[in-house]
């Protein structure tokens, strides 16, 4: 579709131009309502704008070469008003005599391309119909129309000569139109302004204040009109300028020495060139020859004189000049530095120098001193050279000349002269009965010649260290003969010579003595030992050597029990020399070692001896049952028990039931029965089965005073009986509540956690705290409650808390009972 009904076309290149004037056939066709409307044709609905149209179709006054319409009204176009027909024709005519505008005046960057419009403004015209006619003129063209326009402005109160307006502020003239220079865009010949706008509105416009700016930066862009070129400025640097640039060229950053080396391919030349650096494009000359000579305007002057070449190698030596300069510069400070430094090396050497020297007249009196020593250690040499005094030269030395003393082989220097004298002073030694003999001269050259920064505590450290050496080379062999010739069980002797020189002698010493020559001895002598045969008891030689040995004797303790369970074989517990030999052991055993021991040896043994106990009210025999309750300190509580429970217990119910069914004396029952009970102590008491057993003797008392109602009934038994239930069982109260407190206290005062916070705050804390104590596993059990209450195991006790009390469950109910007590059951 062809769109020359919108856009004209130009007679003579055939460009289209854009035209907005009204013409005829847009006025007829406007109030025609019958007018023949244009239908779309099947190419347009297909190519759209781009489909092609028949001329006939088009709009009539549009497309191809058309006579013009001077009669029209005026017509407003880009430029100004549009002329009358006869005007314009005699313009075109001036036109063609008219000298055409200077384009040189105008960069060739600012000038627009050809616009076709649709009027016949031309780039030639002088002026504007509309700013060359006077207000006199002013809708003198609407004399062509009804003049509606004018009437309606004079019925809003329009005066002719005046502004519009309420204040008649408006202009008065109509705008005027300036034309440009050239063809350039807005604002690049200036302002624009004409007169009339710079009296309407005085107003000082922002592009003026610039313009002057704007004409300074325009003129860079615009050749010479002469054609001339601009005469060289010449730049004059000092030295120092070169050498300032030349330091801070040289302080480049580290991307930019990497940018410095970068491969460079100039191509903007006619041939390609290659830089090595980015630099050297900035500093590349003007080579001869590199740029095409222009041709010579018109009015142009040619140089009288050009010499490039010369010009080239002059600018070469300049800049070759400038880097001598800057290089100079750079090794003169250089130079200055490098002074600076030997200064400092100098007075750091001069430092050095002086130390040196001390140290070498140090060194040279300490040579003095050690050749004094060598010369009084001859054998012909009338002062000859004591321990004591050698240990005094050896603290000079020490105190005075600290550091040689420190740097010096001290293992070379007490080999030579040291130890010759250490032998000669343990030479008659007997460490067995002057066990201090040489103590106090050990421990001073322990502090001259022992080596502070070794740490470790073996043998292999001989040759770095004077004194391990000197212990092991000297003193060592005397304490070997010594305990060669020891017998075990003299240790007394051996342990008082060792613990004098426990703090002396280094601990890889100590510990090889007693590994290697003491245990052994020890070890044999244990083998030989025969219980039932030796006078001697065993603890008298070997718990002696607790302190010093401790763990060593473990592997001697198991012959030792062996030993002692063969001799206990035939033993009856009416001998008490057998709890004078094990009792020394009892807290030398381990506790379950110990407790195997006495549950294997002594319990047996304790239990055949209460079978034969005999229990008679009216003539008893305590003997048998001292020889038990002697042994309670040595077997435990729960051992003991056991054996009341099994072997006396019910031999004593069994007395007591058939003394009650013949009328007895119930005085004397129970004077019996606390006499009974005075003879276990308060910890066999305690015990909940031993309690028990006691309060069943009460029960069955009660029940035979309360069952006795046909025959004779002493007066006052049956108030007697309930009277001592009463008070027995408030005694057991009593005594746990006091026991319970105790702990309480000891457990304070103690300051379990070590902070006052960690005291138990309530009754489950405290069962919490003594299971902690006894080892004794406390925790609750998963899902489980009884009335509300959770229940928890405490050991394999189940057990629940309630307001206080501990319930324990029995075969049918719950049973109350103290914290004691469920110790003792958990156990």
């Amino acid at each position: 579709m062809s769109m020359s009904h919108l856009y004209g076309t130009d007679g003579d290149d055939g460009v289209e131009m854009e035209s907005f004037e009204v013409s005829d056939w847009d006025l007829q066709n406007e109030f025609n309502p019958h007018r023949q409307r244009h239908r779309q044709t099947k190419e347009e609905a297909t190519y759209g704008v781009w489909a092609e149209r028949d001329s006939d179709e088009e709009r009539p006054s549009f497309g191809g070469k058309r006579s013009r319409d001077y009669s029209a009204p005026v017509s407003f176009v880009s430029a100004g008003l549009r002329k009358a027909a006869a005007e314009e024709l005699s313009d075109e005519d001036s036109d063609e005599d008219e000298k055409p505008v200077k384009q040189e005046e105008i960069p060739k960057e600012f000038v627009p391309k050809k616009l076709k419009t649709g009027g016949n403004f031309k780039p030639s015209q002088k002026g504007f119909v509309g700013g060359s006619k006077s207000f006199v003129d002013f809708g003198s063209w609407e004399r062509h129309t009804k003049g509606i326009g004018q009437k309606l402005l004079q019925k809003m109160g329009y005066v002719p000569g005046r502004g519009l307006g309420k204040n008649a502020q408006g202009i008065i003239n109509p705008i005027e139109a300036k034309q440009r220079k050239g063809k350039g865009a807005v604002g690049a010949y200036g302002s624009e302004r004409t007169p009339q706008s710079l009296q309407d509105f005085p107003v000082v416009d922002s592009e003026e204040e610039t313009e002057e700016e704007f004409q300074k930066e325009l003129s860079q862009w615009r050749k010479d009109p002469n054609g001339g070129k601009k005469k060289p400025k010449y730049s004059y640097k000092t030295v120092e300028e070169l050498k300032a640039k030349g330091r801070i060229s040289k302080q480049l950053a580290a991307p930019q020495k990497e940018l410095s080396q970068v491969k460079v391919i100039d191509m903007t030349g006619r041939e390609q060139k290659v830089y090595y650096s980015y630099s050297q494009i900035s500093h590349k000359h003007n080579i001869p020859d590199d740029s095409p000579q222009q041709p010579l305007g018109k009015d142009s002057k040619p140089q009288g004189f050009a010499l490039p070449e010369l010009e080239h190698n002059l600018q070469l030596l300049i800049d070759i000049t400038e880097q001598e300069i800057i290089q100079s510069d750079r090794q003169l400070q250089y130079e200055r530095d490098m002074v600076v430094n030997l200064s400092h090396e100098i007075q750091k050497m001069a430092e050095v120098l002086s130390h040196e020297e001390k140290a070498i007249s140090n060194l040279s009196k300490v040579l003095d001193m050690v050749e004094e020593c060598e010369r009084r250690m001859q054998p012909g040499c009338e002062n000859p050279l004591t321990l004591d005094e050698c240990a005094k030269i050896f603290e000079t030395l020490q105190d005075k000349y600290y550091e040689e003393y420190r740097m010096s082989d001290r293992v070379d220097l007490a080999v030579a002269i040291v130890y010759p004298l250490m032998k000669e002073y343990f030479k008659n030694w007997d460490p067995l009965k002057d066990c201090t003999y040489g103590t106090e001269i050990i421990a001073k050259w322990k502090s001259l010649l022992e080596n502070d920064q070794l740490l470790s505590h073996s043998g292999q450290d001989l040759s770095t260290d004077a004194f391990h050496r000197l212990m092991w080379e000297i003193w060592m062999p005397y304490v070997r003969n010594i305990v060669a010739r020891w017998q075990p069980r003299n240790c007394g002797s051996m342990v008082d010579f060792l613990d004098s020189w426990v703090n002396v002698v280094p601990v890889w010493i100590l510990d090889n003595i007693l590994d290697q020559l003491i245990f052994p001895k020890l070890q044999k002598e244990v083998e030989s030992w025969n219980p039932l045969t030796d006078t001697v008891p065993i603890h008298s030689w070997i718990h002696p050597w607790l302190p010093l040995m401790q763990a060593r004797l473990e592997p001697l303790y198991s012959p030792i029990r062996n030993k002692l369970a063969n001799a206990l074989q035939k033993w009856h517990p009416s001998d008490s020399s057998a709890k004078l030999i094990l009792q020394p052991w009892k807290d030398v055993f381990t506790p379950g070692s110990w407790e195997a021991f006495m549950v294997k040896n002594i319990v047996p043994k304790l239990g055949m001896c209460l079978n034969e106990l005999i229990i008679n009210p009216h003539q008893q025999h305590m003997d048998a049952f001292y020889w038990v309750i002697d042994w309670e300190g040595m077997i435990s509580v729960s051992s003991l028990v056991g054996l009341l429970e099994k072997h006396f217990f019910p031999k004593w119910l069994q007395v007591l039931c058939s003394w009650l069914s013949n009328s007895p004396n119930y005085e004397e029952i129970t004077k019996w029965y606390l006499g009974w009970k005075s003879m276990f102590s308060d910890q066999v008491l305690a015990h909940p089965s031993i309690k028990d057993k006691f309060n069943e003797a009460l029960d069955i008392m009660n029940r035979a005073v309360s069952t006795s109602v046909g025959g004779y009934m002493q007066p006052g038994a049956r108030e007697n009986i309930a009277y001592l239930t009463h008070t027995e069982r408030r005694k057991d109260f009593q005594y746990e509540a006091m026991q319970e407190r105790r702990e309480a206290e000891n457990m304070a005062q103690r300051g379990i956690g070590a902070a006052a916070g960690s005291v138990p705050m309530n009754f489950k804390d405290l069962i919490q705290t003594k299971a902690e104590e006894h080892n004794i596993v406390f925790m609750p059990v998963i899902g489980k409650r009884h009335e509300g209450k959770q229940l928890y195991t405490f050991g394999r006790i189940v057990i629940y808390i309630d307001r206080g009390v501990v319930f324990v469950q029995g075969e049918k109910t719950w049973v109350p009972t103290s914290l004691q007590s469920l110790i003792d059951m958990a156990k």
